[in-house]
């Protein structure tokens, strides 16, 4: 399955993405980074515009640029890149709000099937982890590499 995405600069460890968003509301760059926790080989996902004082991801910016369905691709795209230069890693991801949650999830239950072929998926409820279900709402998801 082919995805429209955008190109994506990394450095030699593939922790951390930047793209460039192009909408209505013009060029935004985007960053992806991958952080390591405090977990062996868990991984956070962070996600959201660069902040151009800082340099950091900005997750709470709301850019709506029109260009959700590419974005998104180009974030699994950086999964596929990460979870294959670091196999032993696991995922976690999680919107910055509820809603950016949710989102998540229509994104990932859109495309399961296609995600599934690579990886595990489990969505984090209050009572612990469980295999991903698209209806189900959740907290946060844990991807890993099959």
């Amino acid at each position: 399955m082919h995805l429209d995405r955008y190109v994506l600069k990394s450095g030699e460890q593939l922790e951390v993405f930047e793209f460039i968003s192009v909408g209505p509301k013009g060029r935004i760059t985007k960053m992806i980074q991958y952080s390591p926790t405090n977990y062996k080989d868990l991984y956070n996902l962070g996600f959201g515009d660069k902040n151009p004082e800082t340099g950091e991801v900005d997750d709470l910016s709301i850019s709506n640029n029109g260009d959700s369905d590419k974005v998104l691709a180009t974030v699994v795209a950086t999964v596929f890149a990460f979870t294959d230069k670091h196999p032993e890693a696991m995922v976690y991801a999680a919107g910055s709000t509820k809603s950016r949650t949710r989102l998540y999830r229509m994104g990932i239950s859109k495309y399961l099937d296609y995600i599934k072929l690579d990886f595990e998926i489990f969505g984090e409820t209050e009572d612990g982890w469980e295999e991903f279900e698209p209806d189900n709402e959740y907290s946060g998801f844990l991807i890993r590499k099959k």
